[in-house]
């Protein structure tokens, strides 16, 4: 077997669309600002990543436990974070075609300089000194750079004044922070302990895009791992390799992964040290993960603003401090979209005039969002009620797909390019001697197994 070219961002977006991954939401009414729908494939694939990340950084360790906030929190949250004064992007208007784009992604797409960090009137600047034109319309006649606030907005009751306003997150970490002194007296942990947290955050976006990479709605996967501030160094490099090894569980190839030091100057106002893990994307190296060093500001924040001791007492030593917070952050999306991209290959099968392009989901077992297809081979009733009889028997042990139309090399095809680890199939000789045959998605080899080892056999494959 051959590689051929590599993937793309279209190639992906056919083959999710087509196969029941993610589909465009609203589609029917024409869709709706780049929001997406999962599908069958999709929601499968969504929460395998989100149970492996729970196994490996929450399950699996003994100075971790979890936490559902709610999205919709009291505003005085928001305002105490920062969020509300200084969560905002900076816009320019065509005002020729009345097009609004982010000013930031607007020169670096046409420029390749990073503004980021730099004053609204320095933004400004730079598009009229490199006459950017617009990428709609094409003149260059901007509106001068100004603040654009990223959280949704929304009220409380029935009446819509100031009174009533109150905010979707953009963010989950904010749940995680007010819950600390709950969390800290009801489960007895000591420091160094974390929440994590799975959840939805939204942002208004003005340019999202590239499939699901930038989205309006999305998911989080986030850690606050709170330590003694003297630990702040060796905790970051704990986490940094953590995120490292989650990487490759998830299929991610070491060369395709560039860690990106921020620099002071672009940082995250709450942080002390963030770096970004980057991935090569078929549209260019970006971000995907981020680890930051938050040290004691949103804590000591939501104290002065609440009124509410948050002081930890090191029951060891009696040293008194607010905790510093170390910040491993995922997003699911992204996370699922990177996946997608390491594991599709497409590859030269055959030989002679008989070569064929065989394109193939290679997605480590965890992830695959169905373990195992029943094939019969034909619509024969007997064949039929064989098939059903070994889903029953696996049904309850794995996701399982069961698939009796079309040829069985086009069903083989279309596992493949779902990324499903082992087809079963029964055949004819299934009625004589109880057994069937196994086929590997990634070496296409088959093993003939009988129907009472098949457990125990399948169940070695995914130790």
């Amino acid at each position: 077997m051959e590689k051929t070219e590599k993937v793309t961002m279209e190639k992906i977006q056919s083959l999710a669309k087509q196969r029941g991954f993610i589909y465009p939401s609203s589609e029917i009414y024409g869709g709706f600002a780049n929001t997406w729908d999962f599908g069958p494939l999709g929601i499968e694939l969504k929460n395998n990543i989100k149970k492996l990340w729970w196994q490996h950084f929450v399950q699996e360790r003994m100075d971790m436990v979890g936490l559902d906030s709610a999205i919709i929190l009291n505003p005085k949250v928001w305002e105490a974070s920062g969020h509300v004064g200084g969560f905002a992007d900076a816009l320019v208007d065509c005002l020729n075609c009345k097009l609004r784009f982010r000013a930031d992604h607007l020169v670096e797409d046409t420029t390749g300089e990073d503004v980021e960090g730099k004053s609204l009137e320095e933004i400004s600047r730079i598009i009229q000194k490199d006459k950017i034109a617009c990428p709609n319309c094409k003149s260059i006649n901007w509106t001068d750079a100004r603040s654009f606030g990223l959280m949704f907005k929304t009220y409380i009751g029935v009446v819509e004044d100031t009174k009533s306003a109150a905010y979707l997150r953009p963010e989950t970490a904010q749940g995680i922070f007010v819950n600390f002194k709950n969390v800290l007296a009801s489960t007895r942990k000591r420091i160094p302990f974390g929440i994590g947290q799975i959840g939805k955050a939204f942002r208004n976006e003005v340019t999202p895009g590239n499939f699901v990479f930038r989205t309006r709605e999305f998911e989080q996967m986030e850690i606050e791992y709170f330590i003694n501030p003297k630990d702040w160094e060796k905790s970051f490099e704990f986490w940094l390799k953590e995120m490292q090894r989650f990487a490759k569980a998830i299929g991610l190839k070491d060369e395709d992964i560039y860690l990106h030091e921020i620099p002071a100057e672009k940082r995250a106002h709450y942080s002390k040290r963030t770096i970004d893990v980057e991935f090569k994307y078929p549209f260019g190296t970006k971000e995907l993960w981020g680890l930051a060093y938050r040290t004691d500001y949103d804590l000591s924040h939501h104290e002065k603003a609440s009124g509410e001791d948050i002081v930890y007492v090191d029951p060891v030593t009696n040293q008194k401090f607010i905790p510093h917070v170390i910040e491993p952050t995922f997003g699911v999306e992204r996370t699922m979209l990177v996946a997608l991209l390491s594991a599709y290959e497409e590859e030269e099968i055959g030989s002679g005039d008989k070569i064929e392009i065989r394109t193939v989901l290679k997605l480590p077992k965890e992830l695959a969002p169905y373990k195992i297809a029943i094939l019969p081979l034909s619509k024969n009733e007997d064949l039929i009620s064989k098939a059903k009889e070994v889903f029953d028997l696996l049904k309850t042990s794995y996701m399982c797909d069961y698939d009796e139309t079309q040829s069985i090399g086009k069903r083989y095809r279309r596992q493949d390019e779902i990324g499903t680890p082992y087809c079963v199939t029964i055949d004819f000789n299934t009625l004589k001697d109880n057994a069937v045959t196994v086929r590997d998605r990634d070496t296409m080899k088959q093993d003939r197994v009988g129907i009472g080892s098949l457990k125990e056999y399948l169940g070695e494959k995914f130790c």
